[in-house]
């Protein structure tokens, strides 16, 4: 790597660092029904408001030893581990998409992933409020995107990509969920999941979206069984397929393109 890269790498890392901290926000207070604004950032305990040299994304924590600066309670070591997720992931899009903006979408749409991640680890919910606004950027990024490729005919077809895509999301979903629902004799997954998938379908077209169904679906299994080895799932009990599906569209943003390849060569498709 260039080492006159380096900054601007730190830049990017702490842009997606500010970011992930804002997501922390979004996670705790939207489920609740809380202004994402006020109050500003407080001690969870105390309620004290943070002082700015308190408020910066990794550091500030570090800098408190995980306690609050004023009452000394503990703070989740969860705020500044999403706070470094984000900025790596943005680190990541960067690397591979360089200056673009592809890059400018895809920060938007993994700052989306991670925040519905979250919400549904933490309530077993997907909120509209999310899917939806994340399926509406996701077909005008790709408008924008297809109009600075071949105007206004490139813009049409990259929009009527994500359109398919989200269409083939809800549908894929909606099947697994009934065919697992027969199998189980219970419901299976929310309705949520099927409104995610129609949002990673905007994003990334329908392609991308069937790999992302196929590893979140493996890697849900996976997680599955070894939970239920350890005694930490009961049978039956329902578990969180969002972070999932999250997990598999990143894959698929990064790698799929190569992985579709890699696989179609081998079977001469």
């Amino acid at each position: 790597m260039d080492i006159l890269a380096i900054p601007a790498f730190l830049i990017v890392f702490f842009i997606g660092a500010s970011i992930g901290s804002f997501l922390n926000v979004v996670i705790y207070r939207l489920p609740a029904g809380l202004s994402l604004i006020y109050p500003p950032s407080r001690c969870p305990h105390c309620l004290t408001r943070l002082r700015k040299r308190e408020n910066i994304p990794v550091f500030g924590w570090l800098r408190l030893k995980g306690k609050c600066g004023h009452c000394k309670s503990p703070i989740s070591p969860r705020y500044p581990l999403i706070e470094a997720t984000t900025g790596m992931l943005f680190v990541l899009v960067f690397a591979v998409f360089n200056l673009s903006l592809q890059t400018l979408g895809f920060w938007a749409f993994i700052s989306w992933l991670l925040a519905l991640s979250m919400i549904d680890f933490d309530t077993m919910l997907l909120p509209n409020s999310l899917t939806q606004s994340g399926l509406v950027l996701g077909l005008v990024f790709q408008a924008i995107v297809g109009f600075s490729i071949a105007g206004i005919p490139g813009a049409i077809q990259h929009f009527m990509t994500g359109v398919i895509g989200a269409i083939v999301g809800i549908w894929l979903l909606d099947a697994i969920s009934i065919v697992a629902s027969m199998m189980l004799g219970q419901t299976a997954m929310g309705a949520g999941d099927s409104k995610l998938m129609a949002m990673i379908g905007a994003w990334l077209g329908w392609k991308l979206l069937l790999l992302t169904g196929f590893l979140g679906c493996l890697t849900g299994s996976i997680a599955g069984l070894w939970a239920l080895s350890l005694g930490k799932l009961a049978r039956r009990q329902a578990m969180p397929f969002g972070p999932f599906l999250a997990l598999g569209a990143g894959l698929s943003l990064f790698w799929g393109e190569q992985w579709i390849s890699s696989y179609l060569q081998l079977f001469q498709i």
